[in-house]
């Protein structure tokens, strides 16, 4: 999308989103860009911000604190098991989010589109990044787009920024974690990553493995409610739950012990990572939330989450530790320990 806007298209024939495909002069800043603006963007992402056609969204500021989160978008394949490249847009910034316990409100969406790139999978992605946005209530209220010559992109790359409201006295944030605080997921880890890697390799199992995308921020609130003294929330994406953990012993300067028997994982998926290679827990998640409370608020904190969809199969899986080092331990199911290292390298590239 952008700013200024040529107004309608009568003159032009309206755009053949069955057989048209993306061209140069779809991001020329032309009567072409224009139309598909107008008639592909426009229709899909309808806010007054958006109809205004400036190069700015002019908003009312809420109550509370702002926070904002950017997010990048390469995923391949475009469309998976459980959801496509537009879902997974708006599902992942909204995570970003409400990891500060805030509520989404708004959104800014920039596609870089490959000449070539079939209309009709564009429609497709931008009918369901509408479509993510109105059930999660945030709007698409600005925009951009971009045309890369042929064999200059790969389909369509999407940029997202995400802006929310904290209220005030609400504190999170990854270096809030302290020795004796209870550490808790909030499903089974390693869905998306795995269904990725099937739907990319066209591998076949006899269970279908669907990606867990979805937007948590229903979840957060109920959490935020039943446990205010929550210290963190993050949500485990690339380098899943290992990089997440890390990055938290890290920030406060703690150590993290989890047990391997308590760590949510489905027998498919499991059983898919042993066949593919990989190890669950640094297998990437776009519907899950790590969570660190005080120990005393974790009964509660887990009843509200089992309490809602998103976080049915919610466990706590350790504990924050006093470790200068902030080494990150899980106690095998046979009994023996084993440090979770920082994963080297990227073991399942272009997964979001």
């Amino acid at each position: 999308m952008s700013g200024q806007r040529a107004g309608k298209h009568a003159h032009l024939r309206p755009l053949d989103i069955r057989r048209g495909r993306i061209e140069m002069s779809h991001g020329g800043g032309g009567r072409a860009m224009s139309q598909l603006i107008d008639e592909l963007f426009q229709a899909a992402f309808d806010h007054p911000a958006l109809q205004q056609g400036d190069d700015c969204a002019v908003l009312d500021r809420p109550e509370g604190r702002l926070v904002m989160a950017t997010d990048s978008h390469v995923v391949s394949p475009l469309f998976f098991p459980g959801g496509d490249i537009g879902s997974l847009a708006v599902h992942g910034t909204i995570n970003d989010v409400i990891t500060s316990g805030g509520r989404p409100l708004w959104m800014t969406v920039g596609f870089i589109l490959e000449e070539g790139f079939p209309l009709a999978d564009l429609k497709r992605i931008v009918d369901s990044m509408a479509a993510a946005a109105l059930e999660a209530g945030i709007a698409i209220v600005t925009g951009d787009t971009k045309v890369v010559e042929r064999g200059h992109g790969d389909g369509v790359f999407i940029n997202t920024t995400g802006v929310g409201v904290v209220a005030e006295g609400l504190d999170l944030s990854g270096s809030r974690a302290r020795p004796g605080d209870a550490v808790l997921v909030s499903g089974f880890i390693g869905d998306h990553g795995v269904a990725i890697m099937a739907s990319r390799e066209n591998l076949e199992f006899s269970t279908s493995i669907r990606s867990d995308s979805a937007a948590l921020h229903g979840l957060v609130a109920a959490m935020v409610a039943a446990a205010p003294d929550v210290h963190c929330l993050r949500d485990p994406t690339r380098g899943g739950l290992a990089a997440t953990l890390n990055e938290i012993a890290r920030q406060s300067g703690v150590g993290v012990t989890i047990r391997e028997s308590d760590i949510p994982v489905r027998e498919e998926v499991d059983a898919a990572c042993e066949l593919l290679g990989l190890d669950p827990l640094y297998v990437a998640n776009e519907g899950k939330m790590v969570v660190v409370c005080p120990a005393a608020s974790a009964d509660a904190l887990l009843q509200a989450m089992r309490a809602h969809p998103h976080g049915r199969d919610a466990a706590r899986i350790g504990e924050i530790v006093e470790d200068p080092n902030g080494f990150v331990e899980m106690e095998t199911a046979f009994g023996g320990r084993r440090k979770v290292d920082w994963i080297a390298g990227e073991q399942l590239p272009r997964i979001c």
